[in-house]
């Protein structure tokens, strides 16, 4: 008895993808540009306000990095298309697959550095002003002092990784002319 074939992968993104994909795609440039904005102020009310905004978009990032991660395991992502992969070189693919891989543990790993690097420096993220989430790490000026640089420098590995990702699709939306770009436009299916 012949094997009934696999059920085949969409050709485009789902809606939920599509969403999820754009509104954390905006989200993470607008909390790297408050970030680097905050970054520079000088220490006043003003600053530990932009400080407290970023901390609770950072949680609200992390939210969405989780139910991003968990559609993804849920629902196929569709295969690249024959006419991209039979153009595109393995380095480009396997390219695509590390930025892919890499940006997913970043977006879990930024703010998780984060929210240690507040809890090491004895500032706990009171999610909204409403809801105290509880200490990543105990508080410690030293590990503080640690983890610091860790979060700017992951925050700066992901901005790099979205302009990499960015660069790509515009790539092949406006140089290969594949149509790799519309798998991830809301639109027609």
């Amino acid at each position: 008895m012949p094997l009934a074939p696999a059920p085949s992968a969409p050709a485009r993104y789902t809606r939920t993808a599509m969403l999820l994909h754009w509104v954390l795609g905006l989200a993470l440039v607008a909390l790297f540009g408050l970030g680097l904005y905050m970054t520079g102020l000088p220490f006043s009310p003003q600053r530990l306000k932009l400080y407290n905004w970023h901390k609770w978009a950072g949680v609200a990032l992390l939210a969405l990095s989780v139910l991003r991660l968990l559609w993804r395991a849920t629902h196929r992502p569709p295969v690249l298309p024959t006419t991209v992969t039979r153009t595109m070189p393995r380095w480009q693919r396997m390219a695509h697959h590390a930025t892919h891989h890499a940006l997913y543990l970043l977006f879990f790993a930024v703010p998780l550095i984060g929210w240690a690097y507040s809890s090491a420096a004895g500032f706990p993220i009171v999610f909204l002003g409403l809801w105290p989430l509880p200490d990543f790490v105990p508080a410690s000026p030293g590990l503080a002092e640690a983890i610091k640089p860790w979060h700017e420098l992951s925050a700066y590995a992901m901005a790099a990784l979205v302009l990499l990702h960015v660069g790509a699709a515009l790539k092949h939306q406006w140089i290969d002319r594949d149509g790799l770009l519309s798998r991830m436009l809301p639109g027609r299916r």
